[in-house]
């Protein structure tokens, strides 16, 4: 075994040796969390669940498709200025995803909800994935997409395959 399959080897170790399992949830503070607990309801199907009784603080935590979303109350005492919705949804900016089956119907259930979204398609050769963006009453973006088409190469063997049929100068 050379030194460049040993370091590799110790790599695959550490990145094994953690002990993650999967996203457990995000967290979002909201100007009005009663509308925010609508939206994460009505246009995403989250289901309200118990929140510990030691939090002396106004939230609700939500959860569905195996995660959850903490909503935190901001308090009227906040430093921070109040989050307003940007003038423009970029799909670019930050935001949360999630991995859907059937993008014309979810395209469809949120143009009849009147939710304003941009729609974007990434292609990489024959495989296209399709995006929805928009966001919460609190400018979090959120994106639905079909992400999933698309397979998750990592860069190391996805090098190793350019390499193998190109010269370095091309892989990128």
């Amino acid at each position: 075994m050379g030194l460049r399959d040993k370091d590799q080897l110790r790599v695959l170790e550490l990145e094994s040796a953690l002990p993650l399992v999967r996203l457990n949830h995000v967290s979002f503070s909201c100007a009005a969390l009663e509308a925010s607990v609508d939206f994460y309801r009505r246009v995403l199907g989250f289901e309200l669940v118990r929140r510990p009784a030691s939090l002396d603080f106004k939230g609700a935590w939500m959860y569905k498709y195996d995660m959850g979303i903490h909503l935190l109350q901001r308090s009227s005492d906040c430093d921070a200025p109040p989050v307003r919705p940007p003038a423009m949804i970029n799909p670019k900016g930050n935001h949360i995803s999630f991995q859907c089956s059937d993008m014309a119907l979810m395209k469809a259930r949120l143009r009849d909800m009147n939710v304003e979204l941009v729609t974007t398609r990434v292609l990489d050769g024959e495989t296209a994935v399709e995006q929805l963006f928009f966001h919460d009453p609190d400018g979090n973006m959120i994106e639905i997409c079909n992400c999933e088409n698309l397979p998750v190469v990592p860069l190391a063997a996805a090098a190793s395959s350019c390499l193998a049929k190109q010269p370095a100068s091309q892989c990128r």
